[in-house]
């Protein structure tokens, strides 16, 4: 009897917890039993390997095969399981020694040649072995993966018969130990400058001071003047992700099944599903649970086009991770958290037919009724609500004249301010809750009175007042300005477009 055992890691979330595959062979009728909580694709391994060890020129024993993959409560799914089964039973037969397989881990789908083919989800598994401190072997497919983690002990190889020759010692593997791609950073193009928008330059100072603490912002007016343009230009004004922030977004993608390019890494994700999309696509979800597109828009943009127009019950989804920043997706065999710190940036017509207030073609009811598909709650998410107005007549003629900053130079005190918020306090002011908070956005009493009295006017919530307060402290941060002063929270109090919009309706 002889018994070998190899190391992997099962795909849980945005976790890889480690499996150890035990082999025995004993004597017996010739059979080959999977047991741990192994589903269908991985049943399916027990004829990959079988064919893979025969075709590449080793010996399949004819005995009693049984494979553990231990912890047994643990979902295994996919086929990185093959690889490791099949070494531990090359190591339980006697053909590669199994003091080779000390501190390795394997993962990698065998074709019936013996062939190593790629993974879907293995960054997770890279990250953790790496923190492990453990070597790893992994397809050759996968050195994207492996060139983004830089571990210094992960191999690559694409067959089995080189794993083997490897663990013989008779070869060397080709190493991944690259350094990762996001050293580099490369500052915006022109191809998306805030200087090709003709005028809306409130619209434009919205987006600054969104993009200065990540705020939520809202913008509404008819088709055509601008709403989408604004909102794909603030991606560039934001800074680069760090080497933490891109192992997170690369890791939530590479569980999805997409792969970014090493131009993408340091990019921010700018994510803009159609208002078709249902809850489950936007939240994450199914069967065997994926991120969904708030997932996927990790530390950077959610842009939702036609807000009125995405189901109620999809939007009011989205109040809980907006404000957890995870999205706790619980199944009857796991439950899995996703991270999903992103910024709302969203567009909508103030009424059915597109005109402000519905001035031509809508009643106030039936404006009213169009907006209600937005609940109160989920319109409370939104730290800046901004009108997009049409261009007063002659701005067209005038567009040449009147170019306006550029991307660069609003770019310039977006970081600044962001830069100056965590100076001060570590974070950034959309995130300050409670003393810290108070502490970072002290206004005088006559301040604070005329704030709570807008508050009181517009009927809003107290999360709207403490919202109000952020923006004023960051409006304050971007005009370098120490304290915050009443004109701070008067131009806060601007950026209140919905809520003056429903009051005005509420009132017919």
């Amino acid at each position: 009897m002889a018994l070998a055992t190899t190391l992997t890691r099962a795909q849980f979330g945005v976790d890889a917890p480690q499996v150890k595959v035990e082999v025995h062979i004993g004597n017996g009728l010739p059979s080959f039993s999977l047991v741990g909580l192994p589903e269908t694709s991985v049943k399916e391994a027990k004829e990959r390997v079988r064919s893979a060890l025969i075709n590449s020129g080793f010996e399949f024993p004819m005995r009693r095969i049984t494979v553990n993959l231990a912890p047994a409560e643990l979902p295994k799914q996919g086929g990185r399981y093959d690889l490791p089964i099949a070494i531990a039973i090359l190591a339980a037969s006697g053909q590669i020694p199994p003091s080779s397989l000390k501190d390795t881990e394997f993962a990698g789908e065998l074709s019936l040649s013996g062939q190593i083919n790629g993974c879907s989800g293995l960054l997770p598994t890279l990250v953790a072995a790496k923190n492990a401190q453990h070597r790893l072997i992994i397809p050759i497919e996968n050195h994207a993966d492996a060139e983004l983690v830089g571990h210094q002990a992960c191999y690559l190889a694409g067959h089995l018969q080189q794993v083997s020759d490897y663990l013989h010692g008779r070869t060397e593997l080709a190493n991944s130990a690259n350094q990762p791609h996001w050293i580099e950073q490369s500052l915006p193009n022109d191809a998306l400058c805030l200087s090709d928008i003709i005028g809306q330059h409130q619209a434009k100072q919205a987006l600054e001071i969104a993009a200065a603490a990540e705020f939520n912002l809202l913008l509404v007016g008819p088709p055509g003047t601008g709403k989408t343009m604004l909102a794909n230009r603030i991606l560039p004004l934001l800074p680069a992700l760090n080497y933490q922030e891109a192992l997170e977004v690369a890791s939530l993608y590479s569980i999805a099944g997409m792969t970014l390019t090493p131009a993408q890494l340091r990019q921010r994700p700018f994510r803009n599903p159609h208002h078709t999309s249902s809850a489950i696509s936007l939240v994450g979800g199914g069967s065997q649970p994926q991120p969904g597109e708030i997932s996927l828009a990790h530390k950077g943009v959610l842009f939702l086009d036609e807000l009125a127009e995405f189901p109620r019950k999809v939007l009011d989804s989205l109040r809980e991770p907006l404000e957890t920043g995870e999205v706790v997706i619980s199944r009857a065999k796991a439950k899995l958290n996703f991270a999903c710190q992103f910024q709302l940036i969203a567009a909508m017509n103030p009424s059915p037919c597109g005109d402000v207030e519905g001035q031509r073609r809508s009643t106030p009811d039936q404006v009213l009724r169009y907006l209600s598909k937005l609940s109160g709650p989920f319109l409370d998410r939104f730290d800046l609500s901004i009108e997009v107005p049409k261009l007063p007549s002659g701005s067209l003629s005038q567009a040449n004249s009147q170019s306006g900053e550029t991307t660069l130079q609003v770019r310039e005190r977006v970081l600044r301010a962001r830069q100056a918020q965590l100076d001060r306090q570590g974070t950034l002011n959309k995130y300050l809750a409670g003393k810290a908070l108070d502490h970072a956005c002290q206004l005088s009493a006559s301040d604070r009175q005329f704030l709570e009295s807008s508050i009181e006017k517009l009927g809003l919530s107290v999360r709207s007042f403490h919202r109000i307060m952020k923006v004023s402290r960051t409006i304050a941060d971007l005009q370098q300005s120490s304290i915050v002063e009443r004109r701070h929270v008067a131009q806060a109090l601007s950026f209140r477009a919905m809520d003056r919009l429903l009051h005005n309706l509420n009132q017919y």
